[in-house]
């Protein structure tokens, strides 16, 4: 069962290839008369060649024009072939016995070709005539019966059976006419002697030929011959030869010797004196092309020999005497033209889409190409090659007809046109060459998606920027065309601390511009992470997208803030401490914070303002200010101490605060119930309460930068980073 159904598939696709073949290769004839009207119909060229009328207005079909005349056209509604001008054989073929018109019908959508050839049949609407319209003769009436006289012969430019078939001399008694037929098969009459002629009783003989084609009604045509009766010549030249043949190349140089021509008479004086001259049988061409010596019988070449458009001269000599009376002989030439290498084959490109798209199908067609050489033989087999390199074929179609295929993948990106070079060689020695180039643009196809420059783009921005500050751009490339390579870009959506990134961030969308919407703070944000996609405008459209990280870095914004010594704002710290203090007494430590990063939140303290560079130390790290001597009678009991805080950034920022330091005596005395007692308590509680001020003071201070403190850190926000990408390198938090 399975076998039955394989054999029958097999059957069903042989008849279909066959099928194509036929209609590739064949060669679809009709026979039409000439003259036929304009609109008549040769035949219905749909049904001949098998192809559904109904698809005609859509399939494109056209006919080739020949010498800018189209004589056949095609009806696109019926697919009926009829005549779009009238045709005159004798016109079209002017030389030839058959006559044929060669067409291409070439169909697109699929595209396919045709061959029509058109056979011109012939009517006989031409009546035959004479090249002369009176022939005269000179006949020595010492001419003996039976001797012929060439005369002109009637031309018909209608072939066959419509050309000359006959002729007819009117009624004499010394003249009769015999048909000869040419090796052309035209006719031609000779007139023949009857009788012997006698001068002194008619020295005038007037006879009419009638020619009459073998048309139905035949036609016919006349000329009058007038012979003259001559007196006595009575010896005729004779060639050496009846007929002559000769072979010579086409292209041969003019005034080259064909062959030398001998003819004798055995008469004397001017009777044996030969004249040569072509017949009137000779063909104006061949009297065009060559040139008889009428003197030495030499014939050379005065014009251009070419083999395909004659291959035979038939030529007839006529040596004549010179008597009185001119006796004459003929002979025949044939000439043989033997082919040369002259003509250079020609491309002709029938069809030809210049623009197909990069994604075409691997076999399609783009070109149709027909080959020719009017040369003959290895002269006229011909080569055609496609320059190297190229991802095209030729794949003959016919014998003188190829297709221009795609034999590989095309890629607009890397070769947008390409420049195909066509060359035809013929066969001949040396071979002959011709060329012709045609450029086929490739059209666009959206194959490539947009590339970003990076993979990771590390944008750094100063805080306190202004809103609307170009950050960066951000942009990518697409090879691909036009619409195919248009960018549109736009943040990929994503929010951090219920803020929008839309709402910190803006990119133009038509050249990557990346745009800061808000002034950023470093001590409250660091750093943003988020992806940009570049999307073009094909269909469907392709995209790409990249990661990008904003840093924020830090400006030197914030000023140092004393937190310890603890003071009102604009106020002075008081610190009272015993004149008795040792070296390296601690009297105060400086704190200040600053809420700058790195370089420009170190603080370094120094003295603003000191009384007496020998007594105090101030460590610039720490800020503790110590004595570095003992207080001595000299030393005042107040001093005025001014220390500055300076952070480390560029510009620095400072703060100062004022210490106010006041020495007390403690001197130790006996103990005396009516003096001392009082003295102690005063010294000793007013030691006490500044100290207990003092300790207050600076426990305050410290808890309130613990406060501080915790309350900024727990206020910054902390950013929230995407899952990183694993293709993508770590990055520093």
């Amino acid at each position: 069962m399975l076998l039955s159904f394989a054999i029958k598939r097999y059957v069903a696709l042989l008849i279909v290839f066959l099928g194509v073949w036929k209609a590739t290769f064949s060669v679809t004839h009709y026979s039409i008369p000439e003259e036929m009207e304009e609109g008549s119909v040769v035949a219905n060229l749909a049904t001949d060649l098998a192809i559904n009328i109904r698809s005609l207005p859509e399939r494109e079909i056209r006919l080739d024009i020949i010498d800018n005349k189209k004589y056949l056209e095609v009806n696109k509604d019926t697919g009926e072939l009829y005549i779009g001008e009238q045709i005159d054989r004798e016109s079209l073929c002017i030389t030839k016995t058959s006559c044929f018109l060669k067409l291409d019908v070439i169909i697109q959508n699929p595209l396919r070709i045709f061959h029509i050839e058109l056979e011109i049949t012939d009517i006989n609407d031409n009546a035959p005539h004479f090249r002369r319209d009176r022939i005269q003769l000179d006949i020595s009436e010492s001419a003996t019966p039976g001797e012929r006289f060439s005369i002109t012969n009637a031309v018909d430019p209608d072939v066959g059976s419509n050309s000359v078939k006959t002729y007819s001399l009117s009624e004499s008694d010394h003249f009769k006419i015999e048909i000869q037929t040419g090796r052309d098969g035209s006719k031609f009459a000779d007139l023949i002697l009857k009788k012997p002629l006698d001068r002194e009783k008619q020295a005038v003989h007037n006879l009419i030929l009638s020619a009459i084609d073998g048309g139905v009604p035949a036609r016919s045509g006349t000329t009058s011959i007038t012979v003259q009766v001559m007196d006595t010549n009575d010896n005729t030249p004779q060639f050496d030869q009846d007929l002559y043949t000769v072979n010579i190349t086409e292209n041969s140089p003019i005034g080259s010797l064909i062959i030398k021509l001998n003819a004798t008479d055995i008469d004397e004086g001017p009777n044996a004196e030969i004249v040569y001259t072509f017949t009137r049988y000779t063909s104006e061409m061949a009297q065009d092309v060559f040139y008889l010596n009428p003197d030495n019988g030499e014939i050379r070449v005065k014009g251009e020999i070419d083999y395909e458009e004659t291959k035979v001269f038939e030529i007839h000599v006529e040596a004549k005497d010179r008597g009185h009376i001119q006796l004459s002989t003929n002979s025949k030439l044939i000439i043989f033209v033997t082919d040369m290498n002259d003509n250079y084959p020609t491309i002709t490109i029938k069809s030809f889409q210049a623009s197909i798209k990069e994604s075409v199908a691997l076999g399609t067609v783009i070109a149709l190409i027909s080959v020719s050489d009017r040369d003959s033989g290895e002269n006229g087999r011909i080569e055609i090659t496609i320059n190297e390199q190229l991802p095209f074929s030729l794949q003959k179609s016919s014998e003188s007809h190829y297709d221009l295929v795609v034999m590989e993948p095309l890629d607009r990106e890397r070769v947008p046109e390409y420049d195909i070079t066509l060359t035809v060689r013929d066969r001949g020695s040396p071979p002959l060459s011709d060329n012709k180039t045609i450029t086929l643009e490739l059209l666009d196809v959206n194959d490539n998606a947009p590339r970003f420059a990076k993979s990771f783009y590390t944008i750094p921005v100063l805080e306190n920027n202004s809103p609307g500050l170009l950050l960066s751009s951000v942009t990518a490339f697409d090879p691909d065309f036009r619409e195919n390579q248009y960018l549109v870009y736009f943040i990929i959506e994503k929010e951090i601390a219920n803020t929008s990134m839309s709402m910190l961030f803006s990119i133009n969308p038509e050249n990557g511009d990346l745009y800061a919407l808000k002034t950023f703070d470093y001590e409250r944000e660091k750093e943003f992470l988020f992806h940009i996609e570049a999307r073009d405008s094909g269909v469907p459209p392709l995209s790409s997208n990249v990661t990008v990280h904003i840093v924020i870095l830090d400006q030197n914004d914030n000023t140092p803030l004393i937190v310890s010594p603890w003071r009102a704002h604009g106020s002075v710290v008081e610190e009272v401490i015993p004149r008795s203090t040792d070296k390296g007494h601690l009297i105060a430590k400086v704190i200040a914070i600053d809420s700058d990063s790195v370089q420009n939140s170190r603080v370094t303290y120094q003295f603003l303002q000191v009384p007496d560079a020998t007594l105090f130390s101030l460590d610039q790290y720490n800020g503790e200010i110590r004595t570095m001597r003992m207080f001595s009678h000299r030393d005042p009991h107040h001093q005025r101490l001014v220390v500055i805080a300076k952070d480390n950034g560029d510009p620095a920022r400072s703060a100062t605060v004022t210490i106010t330091l006041s020495t007390v005596e403690h001197v130790v005395k006996a103990f005396s119930e009516t003096s001392e007692i009082p003295l102690e308590y005063d010294t000793f509680s007013y030691l006490n309460l500044y100290l207990l001020i003092g300790l207050g003071s600076v426990s305050f201070l410290l808890l309130m930068t613990i406060l501080i403190t915790v309350v900024l850190k727990c206020q910054k926000p902390k950013p929230t980073k995407p899952k990183p990408d694993p293709s993508l390198p770590k990055q520093r938090s």
